[in-house]
């Protein structure tokens, strides 16, 4: 869709708001009246079946009664009436309509018909549709003015953007951001989503000129790849790279299905949308106050060049804390050049500690705290700068906020403004803001909101990356293997021909042969070589340990011969009615490796969603995994690696040679083709998937997969 169709939405020359009222109370007034009252410069008609006038506006009983033509129009009708309001529209020639009535799929099954009655009718006549369900949109620029909602308050201009899926959060964000003196370039709640979607407006916005930092609040998404590729062109593009901050509800997963594989256990929606942000260079926020926090610094501030920050405070135990909260969000307390420290020597009082933090100490005035600024701005060791100030009798605390913004106006570093503050805090944003510099209560709002820029900053110099396609792989196995194991009874993929599965992917499996009897069995371990491993093969028998169905260390004939009974007369005596298919005779890895999982649960959304981390037993209790949405690129799958807590495992560590990383980042590159050629796999695991040091490779012990 074309950018042109959407301006109709947030430039129109006129518009029409059918159903607009003079009843008090009404949402029909309520609108109509934001419009007028806010200034709109193109032209407004109300619509009013029975009114001669709306607010003292002449009305028309149609749409089709306007001599003007109509870009943009408002509909406030009953749900029942507006598929026949929207065919006026199109007879009309109307460009873009928003769709404000409730009553649609929200309901359930008859709402969805109604809704998709809407759609179809809009789309006969090329009208493109926001809502239904919906709470309006604005455009704050001074050269349209439009406050086309039925809330409270219309945000002033700036140069962030909101789309939100909720009405509520929108109502809520527009309060909050004239309570914070945020400035909106554009604002649009989209609620039902039948035809306009986050797609279209995204890509909207990155082309706008007037929105810098895009806000997002999410509850679902129609087109996650399409919305990937947007949003990553939006926060990498070369010339003007744009934020993007995203709050997505519905985190918890109550009622979390019961899954056979680790991946499944593991892998809920919020990981999935985890994984899919990250891919998609999206920064996600908890709160409408973090999601306000964090964009106000990456709107008004410069971008850092790096993650190294500098602290400034008049009291001790604020620096400690604002310390605590840069590291734990990923920034680094900049090491202060010797000239720096020095220079802070020579004008600060001996009491005073002149390394990062700095705490001036608590005589401080405003013009003590300006010289340290000032040198620590100066400092080429030092991305950005997070001054503090406790309000004391020493120093008015809009004098304060005059010096940092004073200050902030002769450098290229971000300054995020931390001053202590409740009675005036009203004065002191507004002198902090007049050179936009953000102003925040408490140290850790405005840590994270650093954070978020350094974040940003590494993202958008960062490449894009890219999708290795391996043209070794024997599809047509995978293929063939699929259509045996769905002519069964129940629909059952064994672990040997798991291991083909993954051989026909060039994945690191190790010799191995599915036999039936013993002698066939020694035969198989002559010619693999010992020491072995044999596994139960059974449709009934999941998890082989629990039944005794696995035997290790294998080192001779005799000792094959004395396993492979045993394992046998276990199985019959604990499970007497399970379906043998066989036993699987593997060479046993080499001991030294360390165990790790690489795993695919499919998303009903995203779907195949990859899972790296620790594995064996403990992969469950521990916890310690990463997820991205398949297919990956190279730089995905080095993140999902570096991802982990216990990466320092995988490098040298205390004597120990680093593991072969780069076989790893392979296998999950060849799984990640694997389960996006075949979205037949439901959910699969390797694990363990052992790994040997830097050079000597990788081997699969263990492998499963379900077919959907």
């Amino acid at each position: 869709m074309s950018n042109a169709s959407i301006d109709a939405l947030f430039c129109p020359r006129s518009v029409a708001v059918i159903g607009a009222s003079n009843r008090e109370g009404s949402v029909g007034r309520a609108l109509f009246a934001n419009i007028l009252m806010n200034g709109y410069t193109g032209m407004v008609f109300p619509v009013n079946m029975t009114a001669r006038s709306v607010l003292g506006v002449k009305a028309y009983p149609s749409v089709l009664d306007i001599e003007e033509e109509i870009d943009l129009a408002i509909l406030i009708v009953p749900a029942l009436a507006v598929p026949a309001t929207m065919a006026e529209c199109g007879q009309k020639k109307v460009k873009a309509a928003v769709v404000i009535s409730a009553g649609f799929k929200e309901l359930g099954p008859t709402g969805a018909q109604l809704e998709a009655a809407v759609r179809d009718r809009a789309r006969q006549f090329g009208i493109r549709m926001v809502g239904p369900n919906c709470f309006g949109l604005t455009n704050s620029s001074p050269k349209v003015r439009l406050s086309a909602t039925f809330g409270r308050t219309t945000p002033s201009f700036g140069n962030i953007a909101l789309v939100s899926q909720s009405g509520a959060i929108g109502v809520n964000a527009l309060e909050y951001a004239e309570n914070e003196e945020v400035g909106l370039s554009k604002f649009i709640s989209i609620g039902n989503k039948a035809d306009v979607n986050e797609c279209d407006l995204l890509a909207y916005l990155r082309d706008d000129d007037e929105t810098d930092v895009i806000m997002l609040y999410l509850e679902d998404l129609v087109n996650p790849a399409e919305f990937m590729r947007i949003a990553r062109e939006t926060t990498s593009h070369p010339r003007r790279p744009k934020p993007i901050l995203a709050i997505k509800a519905g985190r918890t997963s109550e009622g979390a299905r019961a899954a056979s594989s680790h991946t499944g256990a593991l892998a809920g929606s919020d990981e999935a949308y985890n994984a899919f942000f990250a891919q998609s260079r999206i920064l996600r926020v908890e709160t409408i106050n973090e999601l306000f926090a964090k964009a106000a610094a990456l709107a008004y501030q410069p971008t850092p060049k790096g993650p190294r920050v500098a602290i400034l405070t008049n009291a001790g135990g604020v620096g400690i804390m604002a310390t605590d909260a840069c590291v734990r969000n990923g920034l680094t307390i900049a090491p202060l050049t010797p000239r720096t420290r020095e220079e802070l020597k020579k004008h600060l009082p001996a009491t005073a500690a002149t390394s990062n933090p700095v705490d001036v100490i608590g005589d401080s005035d405003e013009k003590r705290y300006a010289t340290a600024l000032r040198l620590l701005l100066d400092d080429e060791s030092v991305d950005g700068i997070i001054p503090i100030w406790t309000p004391t009798l020493m120093a008015e605390a809009e004098a304060v906020a005059s010096a940092i913004s004073e200050a902030g106006t002769k450098c290229e570093k971000p300054i995020l403004a931390c001053i202590q503050t409740i009675g005036d805090s009203r004065a002191v944003r507004r002198a902090l803001l007049k050179d936009r510099i953000p102003h925040y209560q408490f140290p850790e709002n405005a840590a994270r909101a650093m954070a978020a820029m350094a974040e940003f900053a590494a993202w958008s110099h960062r490449p894009q990356g890219e999708v290795r396609r391996f043209e070794d792989t024997k599809p047509d196995v995978v293929r063939a293997i699929i259509a045996q194991a769905r002519s069964r009874k129940p629909v059952f993929i064994s672990e040997p021909e798991s291991h083909e599965i993954m051989r026909a992917y060039g994945l690191p499996v190790l010799p191995a042969r599915l036999v039936k009897t013993e002698d066939e069995a020694v035969r198989a371990g002559a010619e693999i070589g010992y020491p072995l491993v044999i596994k139960i093969v059974s449709p009934d028998i999941l998890h082989k340990t629990d039944f005794g169905g696995v035997k290790v260390n294998i080192t001779d004939e005799a000792m094959l011969r004395q396993e492979f009974a045993a394992m046998l007369e276990a199985i019959h005596r604990q499970k007497p009615d399970a379906d043998i298919w066989g036993v699987f005779v593997q060479k046993m890895a080499e001991k030294g490796g360390t165990e790790t999982i690489i795993g695919m649960n499919r998303d009903p959304q995203f779907g195949p969603l990859l899972m790296f981390g620790l594995g064996g037993v403990l992969v469950e209790a521990l916890k310690d995994v990463t997820f991205r949405v398949a297919p990956i690129n190279d730089l995905s799958a080095d993140s999902m690696i570096a991802g982990i807590r216990a990466h320092k495992l995988l490098e040298a560590f205390r004597g120990r040679p680093a593991r072969d990383t780069a076989c790893i980042k392979e296998c999950l590159q060849r799984v990640s083709q694997l389960v996006t050629d075949f979205p037949d796999f439901a959910e699969m695991d390797i694990n363990p998937l052992l790994v040997y040091e830097t050079g000597r490779g990788a081997a699969v012990l263990d492998a499963r997969f379900l077919l959907r």
